[in-house]
């Protein structure tokens, strides 16, 4: 059936489909492949939740970085830039 809890082969899943869903309704179920991990099913409430924390996350570009946060970086480059440039010399 499956090698370790929570975790199935793909013919498994062919097989056993009912079971492993009723499993994953209470916890993730890792389905492998070729013995590598290839999905997880999980329940819609714990797929919410990580969409909703996903979402909180945000990518930062220089272009949209406030002035004064790019002043701040700027100088800390200027510092790390000098101070490599005395331990050359």
């Amino acid at each position: 059936m499956s090698k370790t809890s929570g975790s199935y082969s793909t013919s498994d899943l062919s097989r056993k489909s009912g079971d492993i869903i009723a499993e994953a309704l209470r916890h993730p179920v890792t389905i492998t492949q070729r013995n590598k991990p290839r999905l997880v099913l999980l329940n819609i409430e714990d797929y919410e939740r990580l969409m909703k924390q996903s979402d909180r996350r945000t990518v930062g570009t220089i272009e949209a970085m406030p002035d004064e946060l790019f002043a701040e970086f700027e100088n800390a480059v200027e510092a790390y830039a000098a101070e490599d440039e005395a331990g050359r010399s």
